[in-house]
């Protein structure tokens, strides 16, 4: 019973730490703009740049490196909390998903949330380190190529999960089903992203 309580604390960490909004906090706390009543209205880094750069581009590109951290961190921090505790394979998976989850419907936002990239980011470096290198160099590459934040995102995120299936299929749960659901939730979020791709509306990174 002890350790199943000690799994559902990491459960609603997870979920807690996941939900908070860095991005909001950082623009409303030091370049005093509330980031979801403008842009994308998303709490995430690009929202941040995009938005602060508007008034204040030396500060805008300063909140979104921290955003980008942060959004991050929070992802890894439970996940090395719990590694270090000792819980199972299976208990960080769940972590990771919960820490995802919480980014993209945050309790402290009415259940809205950002898109959940650097948190899938920062749970998947914990838990399948080389794919999401992997991952990162493609976003980097397709970042600088074509200059859309969304896109860049999603084509690393499937390189994440093609790189994976090659090198961990399996991750240690036998089965792939978490790292799908991450996919999923991030996918998901990205709908109104991909609309705009299709119709070739989606902005630039700026």
């Amino acid at each position: 019973m002890d350790f199943l309580n000690t799994n559902l604390i990491f459960y609603i960490l997870a979920y807690l730490i996941g939900s908070i909004p860095f991005g909001l906090l950082l623009a409303k706390t030091f370049a005093g703009v509330n980031i979801k009543e403008h842009g994308s209205k998303s709490i995430g880094a690009t929202n941040v740049l995009r938005v602060v750069k508007e008034t204040n581009p030396s500060l805008a590109k300063k909140l979104g490196l921290a955003t980008v951290i942060l959004d991050a961190i929070k992802g890894t921090i439970i996940l090395l909390i719990a590694q270090a505790y000792g819980v199972s394979e299976a208990t960080l998976w769940t972590i990771a998903v919960l820490a995802v989850i919480g980014h993209c419907y945050s309790i402290y936002l009415g259940l809205e949330g950002g898109k959940g990239v650097a948190t899938g980011l920062g749970v998947f470096l914990v838990l399948i380190p080389i794919p999401t290198l992997i991952g990162a160099i493609v976003w980097g590459f397709c970042a600088k190529v074509l200059k859309i934040s969304s896109l860049s995102s999603l084509l690393g995120l499937l390189a994440v999960i093609i790189a994976a299936i090659i090198f961990n299929n399996g991750l240690g749960v036998g089965s792939n089903a978490p790292m799908y659901l991450i996919s999923f939730i991030i996918f998901y979020k990205h709908i109104p992203n991909i609309v705009r791709l299709i119709k070739k509306e989606e902005l630039k990174a700026v």
